[in-house]
């Protein structure tokens, strides 16, 4: 239904899974007549090249953006509706976030405007899509007497008093200090208003904070009584994470007082099971701003995560300022009709995006230091550089003259190593990133690279035949080592996806590769001498759907996981001593495709980010599911939207 006042156009879309048929309705609200137009629309399913189309005709199509032209002698009036049928999609529809999510009229004088855009419907179903974080209510009697997630290393806590109204934090010198103003400023990130910490003369518990080197770092005891608690912290982190269990402990007493309680005698001790406890998010296809990216930043603080994997670049943009190459922030960085990159995954016909300048980078750097996260940036390549590629053109080989598309549908996405002007560009731009990231890590990507990539560059061939090899992936290795010697000599670690062990792989001395294509992904590469962090699409892609049903948002190339699939994924089992030597440890993938709505972004995280920080945090024989459903509802989201009953 439209209301009253609409005037413009509005546009549907079924899917039909019996015959795999896409089809679109464009109604014109308005009170004049249109023709001689366009329709350009975009969303994660792509209109495959060689599809059948009734109705109209595809005049161009860049991965999941298409524009079809009505037919020349066709006249859309006042409340007609024009329809188009789609025969072939790239991947079938299988939940309401695969299709069309934004869609725009371009007329025949140039003028766009935009389409009211309908979720896609399927043929047959009146299922209620499903939006916001997966409902996980306290339970009137929950398992344990305290909530915390991570679960700790052991919990013998006693006693009841009264929940605190809040924390008053005294630390025994500077350094201690500093650790209450970060935490401080953690729960007002997450809790505004709240006064979770206060001080003693507005109720604040007694907490005494100091540090015990005979502790790991990251390891804390909290000692209970009567008159207060204290928390002793092996290092910075350990008392940090030591106050995130207080301050957990405190909201669980306070928010539901008849479920938890606050202990007066006891203790607890814990420390992590794993030094690798990371979340990536990609923000090259969706952006997000400073402040929501700083705000993630608290959510995994919160949940104990100290390992940010910050993707700033893909097909679809560039997010990061280079003072070298501008046109990288210019041309890439924005997509909309008519800019260098055409509007993808809905971003709409108006200029769309952003980046990060320099200074707003070390801001958020800054805010992760403060909580505990250490901050890993990306730059992918060689594939996944058709941005790139668009605001740099001289990086191509000019005697390319075939074309060959990535799985995402773009042509020709993949630096050449064959191009000596490419190691120029791409060591300058890391060498500006170095500066501003700390970490002792840089990832370079390094992922799906199409097996037939530079096929017809005579560059890529005549290296091919120097080298004596066939094919992409010696060429992508070749790449990936040069860049490799390059970040050792600037003493980084060089992270990549698991495609950088193929065609002869990289140092494994100085490297580390994320597994993630497939379950078995980590064991094999672990098994090659690799150091590992595990990721696979089937279990930690926060990507995936919650579940197999259509009204369920967000993609299923791995299939789906759901929270208590994610919660049990065992990430080295069967594996040997040697092998899990390797284990860096767990991470959650946040690929952004899907992520049409802020209340999708909440339903596909959360809760299964804390899932899979309590299995890198919490050893083995102390998960469980039952415990960890009751508690995990009191934890955060990013954009506070719940799932509706």
């Amino acid at each position: 239904m439209v209301a009253d006042w609409y005037d413009g156009f509005e546009l549907t879309s079924l899917w039909s899974k019996d015959d795999s048929r896409y089809t679109l309705t464009l109604v014109n609200h308005g009170d004049v007549p249109v023709a001689g137009f366009s329709l350009g629309f975009s969303g994660p399913a792509p209109v495959s090249m060689d599809s059948p189309i009734t109705g109209g005709r595809m005049v161009q199509r860049l991965s999941n953006y298409c524009e079809i032209a009505a037919p020349a002698d066709f006249t859309l009036a006042p409340g007609a509706s024009w329809v188009i049928e789609i025969g072939k999609l790239d991947f079938p529809i299988r939940h309401w976030t695969d299709g069309t999510t934004t869609a725009f009229v371009i007329l025949a004088d140039g003028d766009i405007r935009p389409a009211l855009t309908r979720p896609v419907a399927l043929a047959g179903s009146d299922a209620t899509r499903k939006r916001g974080t997966m409902a996980m209510p306290v339970p009137e009697a929950p398992p344990v007497p305290v909530s915390i997630v991570p679960w700790p290393r052991l919990v013998e806590v006693g006693g009841r008093r009264t929940p605190p109204l809040g924390l008053a934090i005294m630390g025994e010198n500077e350094a201690t200090e500093t650790v209450a103003d970060n935490f401080t400023a953690l729960t007002q990130f997450l809790f505004p208003g709240e006064g979770l910490v206060r001080d003693d003369e507005e109720g604040g518990y007694p907490v005494d904070i100091r540090f015990d080197r005979d502790l790991a770092e990251d390891g804390y005891v909290i000692t209970f009584s009567t008159e207060g608690a204290e928390i002793a912290g092996g290092a910075y982190t350990g008392l940090f994470y030591g106050l995130v269990t207080l301050g957990q402990i405190q909201r669980g007493a306070r928010l539901h007082p008849q479920s938890f309680c606050f202990p007066t005698e006891g203790t607890i001790e814990d420390s992590p099971q794993m030094r690798w406890r990371g979340c990536h998010l990609d923000v090259a296809r969706r952006f997000y701003s400073s402040e929501e990216v700083k705000q993630f930043l608290a959510i995994m603080a919160w949940n104990k995560l100290n390992v940010f994997h910050w993707h700033l670049s893909d097909d679809e943009s560039w997010r990061v300022e280079i003072e070298a190459y501008p046109e990288l922030v210019e041309k890439a960085a924005f997509r909309g009709h008519g800019l260098d990159i055409p509007p993808l995954l809905g971003s709409g016909p108006e200029n769309t995006g952003g980046y990060y300048t320099k200074d707003a980078i070390r801001d958020i750097v800054a805010v992760g230091e403060d909580f505990g996260i250490e901050i890993v940036p990306e730059i992918d390549v060689p594939g996944h550089c058709y941005a790139m590629l668009q605001a740099l053109p001289q990086l191509k080989d000019a005697g390319e003259n075939g074309l060959y598309y990535s799985i995402q549908s773009f042509p020709n996405n993949c630096l050449n190593p064959a191009v000596d002007a490419v190691y120029d560009v791409v060591e300058t731009i890391f060498g500006e990133m170095i500066e501003l990231f700390p970490s002792a890590f840089f990832h370079v990507g390094a992922d799906e690279v199409p097996v037939d990539a530079w096929a017809s560059s005579p560059k890529a061939n005549a290296m091919r035949k120097d080298l004596g090899v066939e094919g992409a992936a010696p060429l992508q290795a070749a790449f990936l080592r040069r860049l490799q010697e390059f970040l050792t000599a600037q003493g980084k670690v060089t992270g990549a996806w698991e495609e950088a062990a193929l065609g002869g792989g990289i140092d494994k001395d100085n490297c580390y590769l994320v597994g993630w294509h497939k379950v078995e992904s980590s064991q094999r590469l672990a098994a090659e001498g690799y150091q590992v962090v595990v990721a696979p699409g089937q279990a930690y892609y926060l990507d995936m759907a919650n579940g197999p049903d259509w009204h369920e948002c967000g993609a299923a190339w791995a299939g789906w996981s759901s929270p208590e699939t994610t919660y049990a994924f065992a990430p080295t089992a069967g594996w040997s001593a040697a092998e899990t030597a390797n284990l860096m440890g767990v991470q959650a993938c946040i690929w952004s495709e899907p992520m049409s709505e802020r209340a999708v972004f909440d339903r596909l995280v959360f809760p299964r980010l804390s899932a899979i920080a309590e299995t890198g945090w919490t050893a083995p024989e102390r998960k469980d599911f039952a415990r960890f459903a009751a508690l995990v509802g009191l934890m955060p989201n990013l954009y506070g939207t719940h799932e509706s009953p």
